[in-house]
């Protein structure tokens, strides 16, 4: 299967209010160029070193979105030319992102991620912590991000009632921070959940964009 075969066949199930982001982390810059002569220009990256190579050598209309774990000593390099950054995990990174941005006049798009799976290993605050920190105000001292929504990622299992609640958990959150915290923000609409596996029970439960690697571009070589 090419990869113009894969988005015509995904573009099918993705409605034209949901954001594609091709996940293309680890991806050739060949098969990336195949995918944007496809029509795609949203694409997802997790590793600060290769998307600064990825930017410099491909076409610069591409919207660069950072959808792995960040470390804040890495945010400077990537904050001149990324378009939203997925992963924000703790208020010390949102300062941080703030502060790299400032020194270059520009405000940076954010997603807050929020820990919604029952493994351990994935990133992001809690529910109770992500509210703690809304409450406290502090952020909105930060006038060089703008956070527009929020990101999670379901458990990996086969047990579809689980990844469902975790999504429509995740949705909920979002419309109580909408209505409580962001009522005044118009950008505060995106709900960034759900991936190859389970992007349809995630635009069921009001994902407004699917980030998406192994069915655009196969399984990867690492």
């Amino acid at each position: 299967m090419s990869i113009q075969t894969n988005l015509q066949s995904l573009r099918e199930h993705i409605p034209t209010h949901v954001q594609l982001v091709c996940v293309s982390k680890f991806h050739s810059n060949e098969v990336i160029q195949e995918a944007y002569d496809a029509g795609e220009r949203i694409f997802g990256e997790n590793k600060v070193q290769e998307l600064c190579t990825k930017f410099d050598t491909l076409p610069k209309d591409i919207q660069w979105h950072y959808i792995g774990h960040l470390q804040s000593n890495k945010v400077k390099y990537i904050v001149p030319f990324v378009t939203l950054i997925h992963g924000v995990d703790s208020f010390k990174l949102l300062h941080e992102i703030d502060k790299s941005a400032a020194k270059i006049n520009k405000k940076v798009k954010c997603l807050l991620q929020v820990h919604i799976a029952s493994e351990e290993t994935k990133f992001g605050f809690s529910a109770d912590e992500l509210m703690e920190m809304l409450q406290s105000g502090s952020w909105k001292s930060l006038l060089n991000v703008n956070i527009c929504g929020i990101m999670g990622m379901a458990t990996f299992t086969d047990d579809k009632n689980q990844i469902r609640n975790e999504f429509r958990t995740l949705k909920m959150l979002f419309d109580k921070m909408k209505s409580t915290f962001f009522d005044q923000n118009p950008d505060f609409s995106e709900l960034s959940m759900g991936m190859s596996d389970d992007f349809r029970i995630a635009i069921e439960e009001g994902s407004t964009m699917v980030r998406i690697g192994s069915a655009v571009f196969g399984v990867r070589n690492y």
